[in-house]
């Protein structure tokens, strides 16, 4: 019995499954290379063909660590946010003024 479960058969499974494993990680490696090296091209190419965006973040600053003021241009309309502690405030609109 012994015989049998460190036999021959054993050492070929246990190759086998480490040879699985092996090529399993190669694999994935090679594709989280691949990812790296083309991908960013590739969604740049697709952004591209999207055209001219509508939206921008301008600029952004830290406030403490659960808040956030942000800078966003929307339709070359500047817009100020306070993002943080689950809730995001949008700057209100005044009358519009032509100064």
């Amino acid at each position: 019995m012994i015989a049998e479960i460190w036999g021959m058969n054993f050492f070929l499974d246990l190759a086998r499954g480490i040879f699985a494993l092996a090529f399993t990680l190669g694999i994935i490696g090679f594709v989280a290379w691949a990812s790296r090296r083309y991908l960013p091209q590739l969604l740049a190419r697709i952004s591209a063909e999207r055209g001219q965006r509508r939206m921008s973040v301008v600029e952004t600053l830290v406030l403490d660590p659960a808040r956030r003021l942000v800078l966003v241009r929307i339709d070359n309309e500047e817009r100020l946010l306070i993002l943080g502690e689950g809730r995001e405030l949008i700057e209100p609109r005044g009358p519009e003024s032509d100064q």
